[in-house]
């Protein structure tokens, strides 16, 4: 399951840079998205988080056995 949350690191890093890029406040005043640095590493652990959850859903449960 460890490739959801790599997976989704590198989404998110990618997803926070773009929105820097095409969103982004300039005027410096909004902490996260002025700085593509802080944006970036914000989108990927928030993908991070998503691809942990994401993975939690496709592991496999353990077979009950009838008694």
């Amino acid at each position: 399951m460890k490739y959801f949350i790599i997976a989704g690191i590198l989404v998110g890093a990618l997803a926070g840079y773009s929105y820097w890029y095409y969103v982004g406040c300039y005027s410096g005043t909004c902490p996260i998205t002025s700085n593509w640095h802080i944006s970036s590493v914000y989108g990927g652990f928030m993908g991070g988080l998503l691809g942990n959850i994401t993975g939690d859903f496709f592991k496999k449960k353990p077979e009950e056995k009838p008694e």
